[in-house]
């Protein structure tokens, strides 16, 4: 997997961040991972096709989740409700814009699948055949997880 890739997601997710949470993003050193990755307990889902293939996934504890979306609502949240869902969906779609836009950018030319988000326990993320990268973020509000998962696609993916 080509660094091209990853590091727009990596800079977008730590600038949206800090805009949407007015607060400092440590970013802790990136790791590999060739297997099934355990879902943390929201996962947000961006599927990415075109001349490359794979997904992206933000991904967070249930409380963090909460805690980040009763920020950029401005209300403290008691519940993971459907404004809560729609708020963290919502910051995955920033995140994923400004990566495919500084992506196009760079000449890069591939598609993103609306985001879809994942909640609940003992869920794992499995994409056979693609390597993931995965980048913490630490916020007061918690740690995140910037998996990116692609590669370019070849003549036999068409």
């Amino acid at each position: 997997m080509r660094l091209e890739y990853i590091n727009p997601f990596v800079e977008a997710s730590c600038d949206i961040m800090k805009e949407v949470l007015d607060t400092d993003v440590e970013r802790e050193e990136l790791f590999l991972k060739e297997t099934t990755v355990p879902i943390l307990g929201v996962a947000v889902l961006i599927g990415l096709t075109g001349s490359v293939r794979g997904r992206v996934l933000i991904d967070m504890e249930l409380a963090t989740a909460i805690k980040i979306a009763g920020i950029m609502n401005g209300d403290e949240l008691k519940q993971f409700d459907d404004l809560a869902k729609a708020t963290i969906t919502e910051l995955a779609n920033m995140i994923g814009g400004r990566a495919i836009t500084e992506l196009h950018n760079e000449g890069f030319t591939f598609e993103v699948s609306p985001p879809t988000i994942f909640t609940g326990t003992n869920m794992e993320v499995s994409s056979p055949n693609l390597e993931a990268f995965i980048v913490p973020l630490v916020t007061p509000f918690g740690r995140l997880e910037v998996n990116v998962a692609v590669r370019e696609r070849e003549d036999s993916d068409f």
